[in-house]
């Protein structure tokens, strides 16, 4: 896989390879959050509403100023907390009648796992050669 890695930086570059990671997380990090906004309101709760929406959501805020600030460790971090949600998809992939709307989270979550460590290691290793 390294080797795989190392001709790929070779032959597009790390100013590429790090574009299209980026831009990689910024469309599946998006999707991802209105997905979980949209099961954040269709969740109820006898008790406050705004409870399951903010459990959904939050863990993906938190990353928000890692992502505007281009940070490598912040986006090797959220491609962790991104495993969550694709298990969590998984999982409601396999209830009746939510098919796919799980597929759907599951998918943009390993979207946003691959784009998180790809863009973390292009931009660390653009870091350290300029």
């Amino acid at each position: 896989m390294r080797q795989w890695l190392e001709g790929l930086e070779a032959r597009k570059g790390l100013d590429h390879l790090t574009d299209a990671s980026r831009r990689l997380v910024l469309g599946s990090y998006g999707i991802l959050l209105a997905l979980m906004l949209y099961r954040g309101l269709l969740v109820t709760t006898d008790g406050n509403p705004l409870v399951p929406l903010v459990a959904f959501v939050l863990p993906l805020v938190l990353f928000l100023p890692s992502i505007i600030a281009r940070r490598p460790r912040g986006h090797a971090w959220l491609s962790f907390v991104s495993l969550l949600y694709f298990t969590q998809g998984v999982m409601v992939a396999t209830l009746p009648g939510q098919g796919l709307r799980g597929t759907a989270e599951a998918l943009v979550s390993l979207a946003l796992f691959t784009g998180c460590m790809g863009y973390a290691r292009f931009r660390s290793r653009q870091l350290r050669a300029g």
